[in-house]
């Protein structure tokens, strides 16, 4: 290892200093890289074991990965869905002396996928219109910090399963800059229409190749990021006004905004000098109010729709055993919900099966499975049938999305913090289906 060798880390980890840095990217000895699908990049972008974690690693001029370093670590501080900056390494040579190119590396995001390897065969219209959402809702999340990014696409965005629906998480931030006092509408349309000719061209390449369904024209698909966008940050930003009779629209205002998954920071209200008019003007936090809810009852840590999911249901039951005469407070009732719901049916799934899916995701197409049955067969369905069912009749059949990329399928850690305030290892829930009810 030359001497000239400098590492830039947010990760204190000896063992970055074995990696073989004196060899070109595209030359890493295969026990060192692991194999996984990745989206299209002007970079060379490999990943790497380390430590028992897959990082992506990305060749780039030293400028480019120090930029990028920062402002990923910003936007993490800034609690915006991307993936967490490792180290900056530069000042790498050959064994001939001969300058290599600046390394970025990122942790990988656990069960995430670029959008060209979500499906094996085609990307079926309806899930190329999810993706499409899920990178409005991030681009709006973006917009609010005030970030420009400069080169919205999917094949920059990673997603991740979220209930039914897509949660992305941006993956290259090269082109970006912030803006403290925020960006211009002009801004804003200029990453609006980027994002809407990117993806246009993505999902007419997917078209031409064969691996997307037909039935719906890629350029409305991609055109509909456009109305997606603007109706959500107009419910996160715009003034209202209201007759002062109707001052209930203050609520269902904050309600709307609680719905799409934002927490309001403060209200501005103003009435008018005669008194009958009200406007209202909200600023709104960071987007996780669902998960931030969820986190601090029970200690699960759940992409937004699967913590809403999972709030719903936990409601129901606190609701029904205080019909019961339960009078235990919120925080006792959600720790008997983790015990006697969440845990059980997520400790069901034999161990070859838990690399299939994440925790959270298994919990809610539990719930989900067990509706279509009652539906079916118009009966209630108790909820170790449900269990049992789904993991013969779907979670057997489905790929093993561990497995594709390559991560080890033995054990997926369950984010539960105990009522000591400790994590809540594997080892220590072992619980049999039947005892679901």
């Amino acid at each position: 290892m030359s001497g000239n060798l400098r590492i830039t880390s947010a990760l204190m980890d000896a063992t970055l200093l074995e990696m073989p840095w004196h060899l070109p990217l595209d030359q890493w000895p295969d026990d060192v890289v692991v194999t996984l699908p990745k989206g299209i990049s002007r970079h060379l972008v490999r990943f790497a074991h380390l430590s028992g974690r897959v990082v992506a690693l990305k060749e780039t001029s030293d400028e480019m990965a120090r930029g990028e370093y920062d402002m990923l670590r910003r936007l993490g501080r800034l609690q915006v869905p991307c993936v967490e900056p490792l180290a900056v390494v530069a000042g790498r040579v050959d064994e001939h002396g001969e300058p290599l190119e600046t390394i970025l590396a990122t942790r990988h995001l656990k069960f995430s996928m670029p959008y060209r390897a979500l499906y094996s065969g085609s990307l079926k219209v309806a899930t190329a219109q999810r993706l499409v959402d899920a990178l409005a809702l991030l681009l709006v999340r973006l917009h609010l910090v005030g970030f420009f990014w400069g080169d919205v696409s999917l094949s920059n965005t990673l997603f991740r399963r979220d209930a039914g629906a897509f949660a992305a998480y941006l993956v290259d931030a090269e082109t970006g800059k912030l803006y403290p006092g925020g960006l211009s509408r002009g801004q804003r349309e200029n990453d609006l229409e980027i994002a809407r000719v990117n993806i246009a061209g993505e999902l007419l390449d997917l078209q031409a190749g064969g691996r997307l369904d037909e039935g719906q024209d890629p350029v409305d698909v991609a055109g509909s990021i456009v109305a997606q966008y603007r109706e959500l940050w107009a419910q996160l930003t715009e003034v209202e006004q209201f007759d002062q009779a109707e001052r209930w629209r203050i609520n269902e205002r904050v309600e709307r905004l609680n719905a799409l998954g934002f927490d309001i920071d403060e209200l501005q209200i103003r009435t008018d000098a005669d008194g009958t008019s009200v406007r209202i003007q909200p600023k709104v936090v960071d987007a996780g109010h669902h998960h931030r809810r969820l986190l601090g009852l029970t200690g699960l840590d759940a992409e937004e729709n699967q913590a809403r999911r999972m709030l719903n249901d936990l409601d129901q039951y606190a609701a029904a055993q205080r019909r019961r005469g339960d009078d235990a407070d919120d925080e006792q009732l959600a720790h008997d919900w983790l015990v006697s719901r969440f845990e059980p049916i997520v400790q069901a799934v034999p161990r070859h099966l838990r690399g299939r899916l994440e925790p959270a995701e298994v919990f809610h197409q539990v719930l989900e499975h067990r509706w279509y049955i009652a539906e079916r067969e118009s009966r209630g369905v108790p909820l170790a049938e449900a269990v049992q069912s789904y993991i013969v009749d779907v979670l057997e059949h489905r790929r093993d999305e561990a497995a594709v990329l390559e991560v080890s399928t033995q054990t997926v850690p369950i984010p539960i913090i105990g009522p000591n305030g400790q994590p809540i290892g594997d080892e220590d829930l072992e619980v049999d289906w039947r005892d679901l009810v």
